[in-house]
């Protein structure tokens, strides 16, 4: 995800200009994105016996959303790539990510920084909105280009008897959002009010 920063910020200097710097990042997010699915995977495997307190829907729904954007939208809808809104969701996940690994690598050296606990907590207040509305508006900008093409999309009559829209199915996949995001955000405030509440009160110990 640094990697993915740079790249943002090297593109954004040499163009002097921040539309279009998806193309500057195409490659390393697809594969640093992808690759999430197997430490996501894992994550949602010990959320089953409930050996981790996380949800296990609301995890799958942010890993596969994510997933989902890069490549069944757009990746797959050429016309998207060019909206200011794939930088949007780029930039958010991106801070997002790099303030959760970080957080991930000083915990396991038994050696916190508060900022970085106070980050993990707190921006993603900004960033989770930024981001959903970024992925929101892609997905919306790439419904026309989807109805006009068909892309994904299967008509009867066929051997299979089975049809498929995939214009639908991506609104259905923006009324989704309604109510799983609050779900979300909200437990991440409750989980941000325990963490840093907690910090507050042993500082007072101390």
């Amino acid at each position: 995800w640094l990697v993915i920063a740079v790249g943002l910020v090297r593109a954004y200097l040499a163009k002097g200009s921040y539309h279009s710097l998806y193309y500057s990042i195409e490659k390393p997010l697809k594969f640093f994105q992808t690759g999430a699915l197997l430490e996501q995977y894992l994550l949602i495997a010990k959320c089953l016996p409930g050996i981790v307190p996380s949800s296990v829907v609301l995890t799958a729904f942010q890993v596969m959303s994510r997933v989902f954007l890069t490549w069944a939208v757009t990746h797959s809808v050429k016309e998207v790539q060019t909206e200011d809104s794939v930088l949007l969701f780029v930039v958010a996940w991106t801070i997002t990510e790099i303030i959760r690994y970080s957080f991930y690598t000083f915990s396991l050296l038994n050696h916190l920084p508060y900022l970085i606990k106070w980050a993990r907590y707190t921006l993603f207040i900004v960033l989770y909105p930024m981001g959903v509305s970024g992925e929101l508006l892609t997905i919306y900008a790439a419904l026309p280009f989807v109805r006009q093409s068909g892309l994904y999309s299967i008509s009867l009559p066929n051997k299979y008897n089975f049809s498929f829209d995939y214009y639908t199915f991506l609104i259905l996949v923006m009324i989704s959002y309604i109510p799983i995001f609050p779900q979300l955000y909200f437990h991440m405030l409750h989980q941000r009010r325990k963490v840093l509440s907690r910090t507050e009160e042993h500082k007072k110990s101390e």
